[in-house]
């Protein structure tokens, strides 16, 4: 270890993770942000934006699942999705697995990122760049969710944490637009950080987005590579129902999408949005 270079991320003081590295794939700052790519013994090629993981090889396939089956399984009918940020492209693969979905929309502010993950990070996405039901759209997604005129079933949130060119992507003018250009029965979906660390991000998150929608809460998933307990993904729609689905339901719509997942299942599915007491109390307060 000692003649290794070593990359930290230390969020809070005195608290953090680090990641050896065996060579340095990219490393430079974009017109957004800095942007580095490495590769570790243990997780694989890894990517990390303004001094935080964002993702791995080994582990990205959590994050992803879970972000695009549980929205759209939840949906059950599912034609256009649009996704924010995905720059690496894992969340473009994950909603091409469903052939019923008929038009994909990916709007990331940094085009960098995209074509260095595309090179660097060529698994991630798996050749779903190519899927011709794909269109990429090269903008700042709050501008994008209040100025488009299309409309979608579901819209999946994959952004940075709020800082840098990510928090814009935390604000009501965001939660606002998202809920104007979603269909009826739509869901919204985003990352929301390790509630045990960030519980205040998941606070605000919530108190906003009930503004705009009537059912607001989270589910979560365990994600090695984000350090701090468990990963937390905001869930917003007008239809509280889509949230309760029952198990013979949810098996049923997965047998019939007809794919193998490493984590993401029915029963998982279900108990994702079994919160933990600490953050179901922060939130009624």
């Amino acid at each position: 270890m000692s003649n290794k270079e070593i990359w930290f991320e230390t969020l809070y003081s005195g608290f953090g993770q680090f990641f050896s590295i065996n060579k340095t794939l990219y490393h430079s700052k974009t017109e957004h942000q800095d942007l580095i790519i490495f590769e570790n013994d243990l997780m694989g090629r890894v990517m990390a934006l303004d001094g935080v993981i964002q993702t791995t090889e080994r582990d990205e396939f959590i994050y992803h699942e879970m972000m695009a089956h549980v929205p759209i399984l939840a949906h059950g009918k599912a034609k256009r999705i649009l996704i924010i940020g995905g720059g690496d492209g894992g969340m473009l693969r994950e909603v091409c697995r469903h052939q019923s979905v008929e038009h994909i929309t990916m709007v990331e502010i940094d085009e960098n990122v995209v074509e260095f993950c595309r090179e660097y990070l060529p698994n991630h996405s798996a050749g779903a760049y190519e899927d011709p039901r794909f269109n990429l759209v090269i903008e700042d997604g709050v501008n994008f969710v209040n100025q488009t005129d299309l409309k979608f079933d579901v819209i999946i949130s994959d952004c940075t944490d709020p800082i840098g060119p990510g928090e814009s992507l935390f604000t009501s003018e965001f939660y606002q637009g998202c809920a104007r250009c979603l269909n009826e029965n739509g869901i919204f979906v985003a990352q929301n950080g390790v509630c045990f660390l960030q519980q205040d991000e998941a606070v605000n998150s919530h108190q906003k987005l009930s503004t705009y929608f009537e059912d607001a809460s989270f589910y979560q998933a365990a994600i090695p590579t984000y350090y701090g307990g468990i990963m937390t993904f905001a869930w917003a729609s007008q239809n509280p129902l889509l949230r309760q689905l029952d198990l013979t339901t949810l098996e049923s719509r997965f047998k019939s999408l007809g794919i193998h997942c490493r984590y993401y299942n029915p029963a998982i599915h279900i108990g994702s949005f079994a919160l933990p007491q600490y953050l179901q109390d922060a939130l009624n307060q």
